[in-house]
């Protein structure tokens, strides 16, 4: 994905306009280069017996001959086809968050641009900087950008703003709101940006990565739930799939979703999408639990990846008697001291009812992060489906 476009002509130095959020272009032209026109020698004033001056050293540029012609630069390449719409299954699967069956796109209007941006952080030569992480996104690409410029993340075109700050989404960016693969692209784009600034922008897999996915390759073909059939096509629809990412998903985006790390460990913080422990049944490193999970995904075996999915989707395991206890075996095995997650909302650890389409969302008001299981996990996920919070916040949290 190239963050900006380059036009040149005949003597003319490239000129390199950013990108906004709305111009993702294709690669730049390759433009050919103008051959060399021989140019007739000048008289000379020597005798004909002394040797003309030396010609240019190879590789030198010369101008061509005036009214010599210009190769045309080369077409663009045309953009790849849109798969076409999913289809509502009729099975329901068992264990997953119920939402419409099919739920109205929400049409944005033009992109929120952030009024008040701090100064972009210097970039210290050769130190680490500052950590952040992003909760559960879900397609709200307007709050996310809001989210990033509060944080002096990225500069008011939407471009990185932030040097070799340290940027982690913790997954789920598609499902539920309007815009899941805008979302996906602007990570794609960030990351390249920070590290052109010397910093990053990564991104773990979350369930509804695993589901996208799913739907996708395998659709409506039927996989063993442990409870009857099901497919992942009706259950990205029970669980917010949105019909327009389903039309804007590209290869592109399913290589990138497909080759995310699981968990990772940074300054003591194990970065982890769902509250459970089951990414213990995936290896005893960290590095064992990504291969195994990109492997399985490699092999295209539904039932497999529908296990995956299923094990992923489960929540909860911090919150309740023996929850710092599960911590403390995650923390043991894969190493850190605090657990850092997204997937359940912060309303739902404190106990609160309500749903994940806004509905009944009377709620506490989440301002920040969720501290428990003995201030061993930090739980991300503020709700913004359910009129919360999309929550970005540096790390380590100062209480």
């Amino acid at each position: 994905m190239v963050e900006g476009s380059m036009t040149q002509g005949a003597g003319q130095e490239p000129v390199v306009r950013t990108a906004t959020l709305r111009d993702f272009r294709v690669p730049p032209y390759a433009q050919t280069p103008v051959p060399p026109q021989a140019q007739a020698a000048p008289p000379s004033p020597v005798p004909p017996h002394v040797p003309e001056p030396n010609p240019p050293a190879p590789g030198a540029s010369v101008p061509p001959a005036p009214g010599a012609p210009v190769p045309p630069r080369a077409p663009a390449p045309p953009r790849p086809p849109h798969p076409g719409n999913a289809v509502v299954g009729d099975e329901q699967p068992e264990g997953y968050t119920p939402t419409e069956r099919d739920l109205p796109v929400i049409r944005r209007g033009d992109t929120v641009q952030v009024q008040t941006v701090p100064e972009p952080r210097p970039v210290a030569e050769g130190s680490r900087g500052p950590l952040f992480v992003v909760g559960d996104v879900h397609g709200y690409l307007d709050e996310l950008i809001a989210a990033l410029g509060e944080q002096g993340l990225i500069d008011a075109d939407g471009n990185w703003a932030a040097g070799n700050a340290r940027l982690w989404f913790l997954g789920d960016f598609t499902d539920r709101g309007p815009d899941g693969i805008g979302v996906i692209d602007l990570v794609m784009r960030l990351s390249a940006e920070a590290a052109a600034a010397g910093g990053y922008c990564k991104a773990l897999m979350g369930n509804h990565e695993l589901l996208l996915i799913g739907a996708k390759r395998f659709a409506d073909t039927p996989v063993n739930s442990g409870a009857g059939t099901a497919t992942f096509q009706a259950a990205w629809l029970l669980n917010g799939g949105q019909k327009t990412d389903m039309e804007r998903l590209q290869d592109v985006h399913l290589q990138w979703m497909s080759r995310l790390d699981a968990v990772v460990e940074e300054d003591g913080h194990l970065l982890m999408h769902s509250d459970t422990t089951a990414y213990l049944d995936y290896g005893s490193t960290i590095e064992d639990v990504n291969d195994t999970i990109t492997a399985i995904l490699t092999r295209n075996d539904a039932d497999e990846c529908w296990d995956l999915f299923r094990k992923l989707t489960k929540r909860f395991a911090f919150r309740d008697e023996g929850g710092a206890q599960a911590v403390r075996e995650l923390l043991t095995t894969y190493g850190g001291q605090r657990v850092v997650h997204g997937h359940s909302p912060i309303p739902y650890l404190l106990g609160e009812v309500g749903t994940e389409e806004g509905e009944d969302s009377a709620g506490p008001v989440i301002n920040g992060p969720h501290v428990y299981a003995d201030d061993l996990a930090i739980a991300m996920d503020g709700g913004v489906t359910m009129a919360g919070k999309l929550l970005v916040v540096q790390l380590p949290l100062h209480d």
